[in-house]
């Protein structure tokens, strides 16, 4: 395949299940109609994002896979004959949950899964309340539109996991994403979080020599039991070549779709002039399994 013809989908999100998966599939039905072969959905894209607060109540929201979200991705999948990039909640078992990615091939079947690997802390992202850290490793997905190195989120600003994913044979990295300001910031901090996290995926796609699609929410979105200011979704989904170029870019108020053509043969010219992969000091890098030099 030279040419791949992606959808980035940035939408906001409503505390209503149904309502969220209706318009889903609208945008994704939209992309499919000007050529999408790949869609990209965002990180929890069923729900609003609860992990604003700590509440076992909210545990409700998990699924199991197969299960309802998956049965309602794969027919849409197979339908439109598409390639599609979900996000989900995982019910693994009673008391072990993840943060999944689920890939379904164009003809509805599962091409695989990714559990988010990195479990962050932070004000009004308590997700290690919620989510189990995966334990599938940092293996691409085998589709028709290439080898997808499927991350999520936090994942984002590790350069180990863009790595490992390069390293297995990803064709490009794609982070499904919920990532926002505290509406108390200033505007120059907010700048400086949202220049920071283009840049950092900027940089994994020029280490790596790979295209990268990051696909944020969107919007304005109450802590979900009122303890907190809420969180202001930056949209500003991208999509960015194997030099950082970037190709597409959304509003960073507004629901839209991301059209864009990745060209699929320029990784490996860039490889070429650029061979990180090549000089890399692999007999150097044992450190590298520290959690600090001390």
């Amino acid at each position: 395949m030279k040419a791949l013809k992606v959808a980035l989908i940035q939408q906001s999100c409503s505390s209503s299940r149904d309502e969220n998966l209706v318009k889903t599939a609208q945008l994704v039905r939209q992309a499919a109609a000007t050529g999408a072969q790949l869609v990209v959905l965002q990180e929890l894209h069923t729900s609003t994002y609860f992990c604003q607060v700590e509440s076992p109540a909210l545990f409700d929201l998990a699924e199991t896979i197969p299960g309802p979200s998956t049965d309602t991705f794969g027919k849409l999948a197979a339908e439109l004959g598409v390639v599609i990039v979900a996000s989900l909640f995982e019910r693994r078992a009673a008391g072990l949950y993840h943060n999944t990615a689920v890939v379904f091939e164009n003809d509805g079947s599962i091409a695989g899964v990714y559990r988010k690997m990195h479990i962050p802390d932070d004000p009004g992202f308590y997700e290690k309340f919620y989510f189990t850290p995966g334990d599938l490793g940092f293996n691409p997905i085998n589709t028709s539109v290439g080898t997808l190195g499927v991350l999520v989120c936090w994942d984002q600003w590790y350069p180990e996991a863009a790595r490992l994913m390069a390293l297995a044979g990803a064709d490009m990295l794609i982070y499904p994403t919920a990532i926002g300001w505290d509406p108390e910031d200033t505007a120059e901090e907010q700048r400086r979080q949202y220049d920071a996290w283009v840049t950092v995926q900027r940089g994994h796609a020029v280490a790596n020599g790979l295209p990268l699609l990051a696909v944020n929410r969107v919007g304005f979105e109450n802590s979900p039991q009122g303890v907190d200011v809420g969180i202001r979704f930056w949209g500003g989904s991208f999509a960015a070549g194997p030099q950082g170029e970037i190709l597409a870019e959304a509003s960073q108020k507004d629901e839209q779709i991301v059209m864009v053509e990745i060209d699929c043969a320029r990784s490996e010219q860039v490889r070429r002039i650029w061979p990180f992969l090549r000089d890399r000091r692999i007999d150097e890098y044992g450190d590298l399994l520290k959690r600090f030099r001390d």
